[in-house]
């Protein structure tokens, strides 16, 4: 078995085993919430606060719920898994520290962007329910990630003055860009879990960090409540006009480009060398691991907008298209499934 091999068979067998290493009180909590099967064969999904998370993140959640004490000055990229995480973790980096390095010393040709802005819950409190978060984050100000809703981001993030960067993504390519993603995580002995199968848990919210619409709307409507509070971007729209999106994040975090800046091109060049095509090459992202074991080649498969349609059938559209109306109705979300280029 090859190294990605090994690492894809570590990586679904530590997910089985964390229930086995739960304290007592971990495991008496667990007891009592709602439990489904996960998409990766053998493992569990567990409904905690309103969403299913695995048992990795439970007991991480509950450090970083407890200990997490937000800066005014910090910044959290927050994304549902599969709508741009890895590009938009890249472009917050770029922009917000660009005046700390020379573009082509940028850490990004060095290290992924998993380990430049890295998960809470997922990395940094799996390693150590008490960090120190000033010696984690290098770079000031701090920028961590996290897939974890809004409603159960620690009350230090939401009552302080630190700024959040959310980006979505239409939920017919998330889902497969998911499903795919979750093949690849399976070991050469199990079954991948079927397209008909992932897509029912899918509609009926049992996912990662799901129900995804509740994700979505958690960060949507309180963008629209406090606009300074979040940046709500879409992953289509950074497809269609990344020049533009990135002048617009570049505001949000306070560090807007100067008039000489763009007329040296720095936003072209940030928008370069983050770009999937830029990225995928970098030989960092092409081996190795860097988030629980998962290949960094994993974060990079096409990056396109309206995969979905090679992959979802008539019956599957039209039940994805009747959850989107009911799930996003009177709210002012919407979705774009396909762009010109």
């Amino acid at each position: 078995m090859d190294t990605a091999e090994t690492s894809k068979a570590e990586v679904a067998s530590l997910i089985r085993d964390v229930e086995k290493s739960w304290d007592a009180e971990v495991r008496e909590l667990a007891r009592t919430l709602p439990k489904e099967e996960g998409w990766i064969s053998g493992t569990s999904l567990y409904l905690y606060q309103g969403f299913w998370c695995t048992p990795l993140e439970i007991k991480t959640l509950i450090s970083f719920q407890t200990h997490f004490q937000a800066l005014d000055s910090d910044v959290l990229v927050a994304t549902f898994p599969k709508c741009g995480t890895t590009w938009l973790k890249a472009l917050t980096f770029s922009t917000l520290y660009r005046h700390q390095f020379a573009m082509d010393e940028n850490p990004l040709l060095s290290f992924t962007p998993h380990q430049l802005v890295r998960f809470l819950e997922l990395d940094v409190y799996m390693n150590n329910p008490c960090p120190d978060l000033n010696n984690i984050c290098v770079y000031k100000p701090r920028l961590v990630g996290t897939h974890i809703p809004y409603a159960s981001l620690p009350a230090s993030i939401k009552d302080s003055n630190c700024k959040i960067v959310y980006i979505c993504r239409n939920p017919m390519d998330m889902f497969i860009s998911l499903w795919l993603f979750t093949c690849k995580l399976q070991d050469k002995i199990q079954a991948p879990p079927s397209l008909d199968e992932a897509f029912d848990k899918f509609c009926r919210g049992i996912h990662h960090v799901g129900p995804f619409f509740d994700h979505v709307l958690g960060y949507w409507k309180t963008s629209q409540e406090n606009p300074n509070k979040i940046l709500f971007l879409k992953y289509e729209d950074l497809k269609e006009d990344i020049s533009c999106q990135l002048k617009h994040l570049a505001m949000f975090l306070g560090v807007p480009f100067t008039e000489d800046e763009e007329k040296r091109g720095v936003v072209e060049e940030i928008a370069k060398i983050c770009s999937f095509e830029k990225l995928k090459e970098v030989e960092v992202n092409k081996q190795g691991s860097s988030i629980m074991g998962i290949p960094n080649e994993s974060f990079f498969r096409k990056a396109k907008v309206g995969d979905w349609s090679n992959h979802l059938t008539p019956v599957m559209v039209e039940r994805m298209d009747k959850l989107i109306q009911q799930k996003l109705e009177n709210s002012g979300l919407t979705f774009k499934f396909s762009y010109k280029t």
